[in-house]
């Protein structure tokens, strides 16, 4: 196995390359006639249905293609483009929705979301998190995408605690085809996307891509994006056999604005104030740093193949290789020597141990992943089995690129440097059993094992090392009875577990894994039109992995294992026609979020404040679209979002309270069918935040004891910092089709 990621790592760009000039070669003697497309899109599904489940499965999920997100991708990230799902809450660290954005799920934070696309692991194997910067307009690229809430399907990758987000790229087009697409908006936003597909050539093999660019200034002062994005795909394909040869990736640099605002003050009267790159000249006057920027790469290189042998049997084989790379720049006022392992120097007869600095913090990391199973099908049973192995190996080191004072250090000096190596191996069987006309039965085992190892030290120039191996058993179970063509109920059980991430880790040597018993009862309706879904969860955990509300000194959330904790919530949805012309779209989540018991020390004494609310999880969450199609090529809807209040931290403490918000979004797309050089020209219009709302969607909480202000007595301190969204804005876009 070793060896095979070695040569994998050698030769992966490689072997595209030829793969895909082999494509192009064997095109050119081709000529083009029909497919069965039907065929075509059915092996296409099979990338991701490992990690899908189906409208009859026990698992509360929600379905998104490809023309949903058309009408409102106009440059915004993925999380934002589903805001509008049932128990989603989203937020954005720039306050446009463009640069690093993030996504909650039931109350529950992006590094206990899985994320895969075409059934790859995506997120970060370390942090656990997943950085949809790097993805940039990749839903151009989408051909369709399932969320799961809840423990959900067993899936590749680190477990589902809040969802589980699988995407598949796009399908194979059997005509060719191109697009343009622009757009501009307020902060000087725009974003410009060319794609292609050659169509199937020779009956068998298409080539199809995208180029896509998008800057932005951001809402919040100098938090400007620079994000530029490709995808590209070589596939063969005949009536049992797909295989496709997929890379993407994208550079981006973003100014930080992770440090959000503390000041009450500026967040009433100057909200868009950004302290990140903040120093003070020799006049004492107030500067910023023009390059306190984050700039990473990441390219992705996949290889997939599906093959069908009869009318039951079918496997698929996924193969991937990721190369990250990257750093982010800081301009560090009167940093100690000792931070750095400089030694003092004498300047002027005076001993020097501090120095203004300029830093690097990088990140360089490979990472492998294979994935293999196997499907049995016929008219009452439809078994899955099969399994995932990736290996993470991910170099952090520290620079100092400019020192006032460098003292005995040279160019390009590691200050820190440390190793990480994790493995993941998990093993799964599914089955759907039709067990009569009314009953569907559904199981699903893994076993999964994890080992994590660090070397080296951290950016504080500490001994960092992790030695740990996990081994999870994670059974599930459900029903779905239907009551009749028109309604069926379901009711499932899920197990989760999820290990530590290196922030974890950090903060606390002994941090536990963390356990989920999810359980679900729901209510499907569909009479023509009409759909109505109601869906009852109760989330039990032990050692759940909470967020404290407290940052660690470059913006990642720091965590810790709360005991016994609950989230038990109702969530509903529904598709009501009001006429045929008009659609009414609402979903609604009430939950109650609670660990069992919360002890904490405040003002030097232990304080149990018994049942309190999990952090940065809303009692209520609501959604609406209203969508009026006046006619075929016209499509206007007023998008409506309500989140409650929530705390930010797990003692209820009113100064870590964000405040509920109400805001309505307008989109508008029109159609023009043409019979010349294009077959279609698209406009699209989309009025963030109509009502011009001020609000704050994320932020922080932080405490420390004062024990030198009146020596003797110790005073905890809080404190707090928040992320103010963007007030009234816009953007346009024209896509020309052809």
């Amino acid at each position: 196995m070793k060896i095979l990621f070695r040569n994998l790592q050698k030769t992966s760009r490689q072997s595209l390359s030829i793969f895909i000039f082999f494509i192009s070669i064997c095109s050119l003697y081709g000529q083009e006639k029909q497919q069965d497309s039907t065929k075509t899109e059915k092996l296409d599904e099979v990338l991701v249905k490992a990690v899908r489940v189906d409208a009859k499965s026990p698992i509360t999920h929600s379905n998104v293609t490809k023309k949903q997100l058309a009408k409102r991708n106009l440059g915004q990230d993925i999380p934002v483009l589903l805001n509008f799902l049932p128990s989603v809450v989203t937020t954005t660290d720039a306050g446009a929705g463009i640069g690093y954005t993030g996504i909650r799920v039931r109350g529950v934070s992006a590094q206990s979301t899985n994320f895969t696309i075409n059934g790859i692991p995506y997120n970060d194997a370390e942090s656990l998190g997943t950085f949809w910067v790097n993805l940039s307009d990749f839903a151009s690229s989408i051909e369709s995408l399932q969320l799961q809430r809840g423990v959900g399907t067993s899936t590749n990758g680190s477990g589902a605690f809040g969802a589980s987000i699988n995407v598949l790229t796009d399908a194979i087009s059997k005509e060719a085809l191109g697009e343009i697409s622009n757009s501009f908006g307020s902060f000087n936003t725009r974003k410009h996307t060319v794609k292609f597909s050659t169509g199937l050539m020779n009956d068998h093999f298409e080539i199809a891509g995208r180029l896509s660019n998008i800057n932005s200034d951001g809402y919040i002062d100098r938090a400007s994006s620079d994000l530029k994005s490709y995808f590209l795909q070589g596939s063969y394909v005949d009536d049992n056999t797909l295989i496709k040869a997929i890379t993407f990736g994208g550079k981006e640099v973003t100014y930080q604005s992770w440090n959000g605002l503390e000041d009450k003050d500026k967040l009433r009267n100057d909200r868009t104030y950004n302290t990140a790159g903040e120093y003070t000249d020799d006049n004492d006057n107030t500067q910023f740093y023009d390059n306190e920027v984050d700039n990473y790469n990441q390219d992705h290189y996949q290889l997939h193949w599906n093959q069908r042998y009869n009318n039951h049997w079918s496997t698929t084989l996924g193969l991937s290789y990721t190369y990250g790379r990257g750093y982010f720049e800081q301009y560090k006022e009167d940093e100690d020597f000792d931070t750095y392992g400089f030694e003092p120097l004498t300047f002027n007869g005076e001993t020097v141990n501090t120095t203004d600095l300029i830093r690097r913090r990088w990140l360089d990391n490979d990472y492998y992943v294979i994935n293999a199973n196997a499907n049995y099908k016929d008219n009452n049973l439809n078994l899955i089995f099969g399994g995932s192995y990736s290996h993470y190996d991910g170099d952090h080191f520290g620079e100092v690129i400019w020192a006032e004072f460098a003292s005995q250090s040279e160019i390009r000096n590691r200050y820190y440097d440390g190793n990480s190596k994790k493995n993941d191996l998990s093993l799964f069987t599914k089955v759907n059993y039709r067990l009569n006309d009314k009953i569907n039965l559904y199981g699903d085992l893994q076993v999964r094992n994890v080992t994590y190892k660090t070397t080296g030290t951290t950016s504080d120039i500490v001994a960092f090392e992790v030695d740990k191996n996990f081994t999870f058993f994670n059974p599930k179970a459900g029903i779905t009875y239907d009551l009749n063509t028109d309604n069926n109920l379901y009711f499932s059980y899920a197990r989760a577990n999820r290990e530590p991430n290196r922030t974890d880790f950090e903060s606390n040597s002994n941090i536990e894994a963390e356990q989920l018993n999810d359980f679900e009862l729901g209510w499907r309706h569909k009479k023509g039109n009409f759909t109505f879904n109601a869906n009852a969860y109760y989330m039990l955990y032990n050692e759940q992995l909470v967020l404290s509300g407290q940052l660690d000194d470059v913006g990642n959330p720091i965590r810790a294992n709360s005991g016994k904790s609950y989230r038990l919530g109702i969530e509903l949805e529904a598709i009501i026609p009001v006429i045929s012309k008009l659609t009414l779209q609402p979903n609604i989540t009430i939950s109650t979020n609670k660990n069992n018991e919360t002890i904490i020390s405040f003002d030097g004494e232990l304080q149990n404040l018994g049942k309190t609310d999990i952090s940065f999880s809303p009692g209520l969450v609501a959604a609406n679209a209203i969508i009026f199609q006046p006619i075929e090529k016209l499509q206007m809807s007023v998008l409506s979002k309500f989140v409650g209040e929530q705390y930010m931290s797990n003692t209820e403490a009113e100064f870590s309270k964000l405040e509920s918000y109400f805001i309505n979004d307008f989109n508008v797309s029109y159609t023009i069918k043409t019979k010349s050089v294009f077959d279609s020209i698209v406009f699209t219009g989309l009025v963030n935040n109509i009502f011009n709302v001020k609000y704050e969607s994320n932020g922080f909480y932080y405490t420390y004891d004062d024990d030198f202000s009146n020596p003797g007595t110790i005073s905890t301190i809080e404190g707090a910092g928040f992320y103010p969204q963007a007030t009234t804005n816009f953007l346009l876009g024209v896509t020309l089709n052809f």
